[in-house]
């Protein structure tokens, strides 16, 4: 176990909290901080999206009520300073400490980066537009449903989106779904299924508007009333949701010499390049997976940041010449309309894709994705066994024909 005493994680997350449990679990016996910057301990964050605009407000995350001291909650950090050995440019050999917004140093000797990210927003905001990202927004966006708002239009067809438009179907709302690409999630699930999601939304009751982006809002004292796009069209509205992607919360990371480039630039065992007592996971951690040959990858999903902060934490007390490379295959899954659709790898870097179980007409699917041959993702639609099965395949770098045998 590295020589640590002091050992701060930033980011009350899911992958903070993970990182933390990990470190007692692992043996670690000094000083742990986590630094959140809600002032709602570590929760689960799928619900929101669902049974939270339902009406259910259980969130919880075991061991999260069990952080005692440990936790520092409502504080944002907003500087870094990293210790380096004399003459080095970026190496951290020793430890340093988090400034936070209310002027508090905290010193470290070891460091988890866990801020996570923040959903893009447009430079206009009246009443009724929101994101959806933690507890508060959506309790915010329930009130609005309850309020008898019927008329919602959800900006970006990503997977939350999808999973807000559903909720909102089944709630009886009139929803419109305005996204930029020819299909919804048209990247990340390849043609064929992006196509198929359309036709679902669509068979749901949902009004799908594709291939045009919002140009900003109409309002009138101070509310939300349309929705303007950039062919001049408007859509009325009195209740929006703007899920245009997310972006990794690194500002306070600037000028301290960490890499920086769409999230936190990390070694395969997770430490961010050029340090020693420095790890990162979760949203904001952008690594190089050595299942795609040291491609920089960096993944937004539950299942990574639960895996990602435990070996972040191992790997952090272990220290970089005994830690072991993250090398899980990226995977999510969500729920539209009822109906189940999962990723695994990484589809959109293929250079092939084959219809391998089923067929999009059926309702259950799976597509392989290749890449000289080789698998390098897999979405299946209520095929979760066919699916893992091309899951383990993508882990074993096989061909398509060994994965299916």
């Amino acid at each position: 176990m590295a020589d640590m005493s002091r050992i701060a994680v930033v980011g009350a997350s899911l992958a903070g909290l993970r990182a933390v449990q990990t470190l007692r679990s692992e043996g670690f016996a000094g000083d742990i901080t986590l630094i959140g910057a809600e002032t709602h301990r570590p929760y689960n964050r799928p619900p929101l999206s669902k049974s939270v605009l339902r009406g259910d407000d259980d969130v919880t995350l075991p061991g999260a009520e069990e952080l005692g001291g440990e936790w520092l909650g409502n504080r944002r950090a907003v500087r870094l300073r990293v210790d380096r050995s004399p003459g080095a440019a970026t190496a951290s050999t020793g430890g340093g400490s988090i400034t936070l917004d209310d002027g508090t140093e905290i010193p470290f000797d070891g460091l988890v980066i866990a801020t996570g990210a923040r959903p893009r927003r447009l430079a206009e905001r009246p009443g009724g537009v929101h994101e959806l990202r933690t507890i508060d927004d959506a309790l915010a966006l329930r009130a609005e449903l309850d309020a008898g708002h019927r008329n919602l239009v959800i900006v970006g067809g990503g997977f939350i989106g999808g999973e807000i438009a559903s909720t909102a179907r089944a709630l009886g709302l009139t929803v419109t779904l305005v996204d930029a690409g020819p299909y919804p999630m048209h990247r990340v699930l390849g043609v064929d299924t992006a196509r198929w999601l359309a036709a679902h939304h669509q068979k749901n009751g949902v009004e799908l508007i594709s291939g045009i982006r919002v140009a900003g809002f109409e309002s009138r004292d101070g509310r939300v009333t349309g929705v303007r796009l950039e062919d001049g069209r408007s859509i009325p509205a009195d209740l929006v949701v703007a899920g245009m992607g997310i972006v990794p919360n690194v500002e306070w990371l600037e000028g301290s010499g960490l890499t920086l480039d769409d999230g936190v630039v990390c070694t395969p065992s997770l430490f961010a390049e050029g340090t020693s007592t420095i790890v990162a996971a979760g949203d904001v951690a952008r690594w190089r997976h050595e299942l795609y040959g040291g491609a920089l990858v960096r993944v937004e999903h539950w299942a990574n940041a639960n895996a990602q902060g435990a070996v972040a934490a191992r790997n952090l007390l272990a220290g970089p010449e005994s830690a072991v490379p993250y090398a899980d295959v990226p995977a999510f899954g969500t729920h539209t309309h009822g109906a189940r659709i999962q990723t695994a790898g990484l589809p959109h870097l293929a250079d092939e894709a084959r219809t391998v179980h089923g067929a999009p007409e059926e309702g259950s699917f799976v597509v392989a994705f290749l890449r000289g041959g080789v698998l390098v993702g897999a979405v299946g639609v209520n095929a979760p066994k066919e699916l893992n099965r091309l899951k383990r395949g993508i882990a074993a770098g096989d061909v398509l024909e060994a994965a299916t045998s």
